[in-house]
């Protein structure tokens, strides 16, 4: 799969239907065992998500980790005496100290066999700690067939994500509760009301679709016609209505709270 090249701000255009999902996976975290803790959140991109955490225990040392240089850089405007941040690789980062919370959003499917790290960072937990990720459920869609099939047909499959990018919840479950954690899975499918033009395409083009774009960087000629064959597509996919365009979105959320 091509390593993308984030766009902080193509991101950020959707960051309030982006944030939705983890202000919901914060609202099953059950309380932290530390007066002060630590917490890591694994692969933070620009910032605004973890911003959230240091608001939600502001007595915590909280560090965002990502390697993206262009988001740790918008990241940085989040800074502050208990809010870090600092490059790290999510298929190699291992806790270093012991974490009240591990947390991870929209990120983990770009991890091929990440399932395998969960071993590793409940061991970095501390008693009572917890690790929580949510992950998009969507591979299925219109969205990402379409952007499979396209890709197939430019010969660019390697460049998206691999097949089986995330696990059903009863496999994250079963995981979970096979390393002795207390673990809460569940799915849910938002229906975002997306506005303005083309407003799927401009989605993919902050996440699923940067691999594509990534792979045809020196082809610009390339590159606006697949673009723009998939925003055809995605106009008959995805048709707006009266009040802007229904874009339905599965993802797939996992809570899971070592023994203390």
């Amino acid at each position: 799969m091509t390593t993308p090249t984030w766009d902080p701000a193509q991101y950020l255009r959707h960051a309030d239907h982006r944030a939705r999902p983890f202000m919901d996976l914060l609202a099953r975290i059950p309380d932290l065992p530390g007066d002060r803790p630590r917490i890591a959140d694994l692969g933070c991109g620009p910032g605004n998500a973890t911003a959230l955490l240091a608001s939600r225990w502001p007595t915590a040392h909280v560090t965002g980790y990502d390697n993206s240089p262009e988001m740790l850089s918008r990241a940085q405007a989040h800074a502050g005496p208990h809010l870090d941040f600092a490059h790290a690789d999510v298929r190699t980062w291992a806790p270093g100290e012991p974490y009240d919370l591990i947390v991870s959003n929209a990120t983990l499917h770009w991890v091929p066999g990440h399932a395998d790290c969960f071993a590793s960072w409940i061991e970095g937990l501390a008693p009572g700690g917890t690790l929580a990720f949510q992950v998009p459920g969507n591979f299925d869609s219109p969205s990402h067939r379409l952007m499979r099939e396209q890709a197939h047909a430019y010969g660019l499959t390697d460049a998206l994500r691999h097949d089986g990018a995330i696990l059903t919840p009863q496999a994250y479950l079963d995981r979970l509760t096979g390393l002795g954690c207390a673990a809460d899975v569940w799915e849910t499918t938002y229906v975002h009301l997306l506005t303005g033009e083309d407003p799927v395409l401009d989605w993919v083009k902050g996440t699923g679709l940067l691999p594509v774009l990534t792979a045809l960087a020196d082809d610009p000629e390339t590159r606006e016609r697949f673009v723009e064959e998939y925003r055809k597509a995605l106009r008959e996919a995805y048709p707006p209505g009266p009040h802007g365009t229904p874009f339905p979105f599965r993802r797939v959320f996992a809570v899971a709270r070592k023994e203390a």
